[in-house]
């Protein structure tokens, strides 16, 4: 990634971490960490530690890559991670939130003294991928999960550049599940505003005749 694609994706993600923020202090007194999430069998607690942690694996990967070391984002990959969501979400929702807001401020301060763009991170599912991809992983793990907790934020919110730059990467990863000579949206995702159609990329929204694609 050229540093212009960096320089937006870290942008992209500040400007989401701010309306993430924005979003849980309108409702301060009023988040519930032990409601329901729009997430299957997940509560707004599950949602909120899951966004902490994995800011703090951002973290724990760019430190590493710092001293030029290659690490995994999540100890124990998948189990660890949600090993440690299981025992964050049920905390008061003021530390809930206290805990989004203090991994935020630790991932933005990291990337912003950050010089070694060129290393790489661990991913649970055991793959390696750039660290300079994280920012813009960072910034879709927010604005979707924004969503997620059922706050306000919808779909419809999301800025045009995170629909443009998510559709391209959604459409492409529908395309290559697809049989050979079978690839593109169907006509009923093509149909709506983009916002919708990148929901339903991300098995957000049922539409018409089509279940969630599930992608994300």
């Amino acid at each position: 990634m050229d540093d212009r694609g960096l320089g937006r994706d870290v942008a992209g993600a500040e400007a989401a971490h701010r309306r993430l923020l924005d979003l849980l202090d309108a409702k301060s007194g009023h988040v519930d960490g032990a409601a329901p999430s729009r997430l299957p069998s997940w509560t707004i607690g599950h949602v909120l530690t899951h966004l902490a942690r994995n800011a703090d694996s951002m973290t724990r990967v760019l430190e590493a890559s710092e001293r030029g070391e290659v690490v995994d984002r999540y100890e124990d990959g998948v189990a660890g991670r949600d090993r440690d969501i299981e025992a964050g979400h049920t905390r008061p929702a003021a530390e809930l939130v206290a805990d989004v807001r203090g991994s935020i401020e630790r991932l933005e301060h990291t990337w912003s003294v950050h010089t070694r763009w060129d290393g790489r991170s661990g991913e649970a599912d055991g793959r390696t991928i750039p660290v300079a991809d994280l920012p813009g992983l960072r910034w879709r793990e927010v604005d979707v999960h924004a969503v997620d907790l059922g706050l306000g934020y919808e779909p419809a919110d999301w800025p045009a550049d995170f629909v443009r730059l998510q559709l391209r990467d959604m459409e492409m990863r529908w395309n290559a599940r697809r049989p050979m000579g079978l690839t593109g949206l169907p006509a009923e995702a093509l149909a709506v505003e983009p916002a919708t159609r990148l929901a339903w990329l991300f098995g957000r929204v049922e539409l018409d005749g089509l279940a969630p694609a599930s992608i994300f």
